[in-house]
């Protein structure tokens, strides 16, 4: 198995939605099935073959990284930190371009995520595209469906707007080349509006993944990922 590109993960959030669960403690630290979420996201990672992690982190960053210190599973792991104010998700990637190859992944650090991380890097490379993104079907099952996806292609992609033709779900896990920060203006603070340029430019591939996503970002979503992470992981 070959390695995965570098994951940049995106764990620089404030976690309000869970209230007093994150008073003193990040979200990627909260207590998922016994442990800190981030250790379950950074084994599933090992087993795909990932060897490298950027963390960019901002709200109780320094928490993270006495925690999760510099290896896991075999897993080198670096450290990007946001300012006091906040990078929003593009910001942070920006932030953290230096430490980032030429393409890299993309993971947000609240979701659990059961898809083939090496087959969808193969099918980013094979597209020739400068983005990936990873889609479920969704039909505005889990939240409003926000992509349009066809010939391996995600063609539109909005979190902000209704269209009809969008039966799709931006599933948490993409893929950047450095490149694609120039095609968005600098002062831009959220991936979603990269991602939707990409998509308009013809640059964003599509992977769609058929099992359903989990994420600890609400109460309602951490309780589902910790019942989950109980049953079905296996024995360590």
């Amino acid at each position: 198995m070959s390695a995965l590109p570098t994951v940049c993960i995106l764990a620089g959030g404030l976690g309000t939605r869970l209230g007093e669960r994150v008073a003193d403690t990040p979200k990627p630290l909260v207590d998922v099935a016994g442990e800190p979420f981030l250790l379950h996201q950074l084994r599933l990672l090992a087993r795909y073959g990932a060897e490298r992690v950027v963390l960019c982190v901002g709200y109780l960053g320094d928490k993270i990284e006495h925690r999760i210190r510099y290896r896991q599973y075999g897993i080198q792991i670096d450290y990007s930190y946001d300012t006091p104010g906040l990078d929003g998700t593009l910001g942070a990637i920006r932030r953290a371009q230096t430490l980032l190859p030429k393409r890299f992944l993309v993971l947000y650090g609240d979701t659990f995520l059961r898809i083939d991380y090496q087959a969808a890097v193969r099918a980013w490379h094979e597209s020739g595209c400068l983005g990936l993104m990873t889609v479920l079907r969704n039909e505005d099952r889990w939240d409003r469906s926000n992509a349009v996806y066809e010939n391996d292609r995600v063609t539109a992609y909005d979190k902000t707007r209704q269209d009809r033709r969008m039966r799709w779900i931006d599933y948490g896990l993409g893929g950047l080349d450095l490149r694609t920060l120039d095609v968005i203006p600098p002062t831009e603070r959220d991936l979603p509006s990269l991602y939707g340029r990409l998509a308009q430019l013809g640059e964003l591939c599509g992977y769609e993944a058929h099992e359903r996503f989990y994420e600890i970002g609400t109460p309602e979503g951490l309780s589902e990922t910790e019942a989950f992470l109980r049953s079905e992981l296996p024995a360590r």
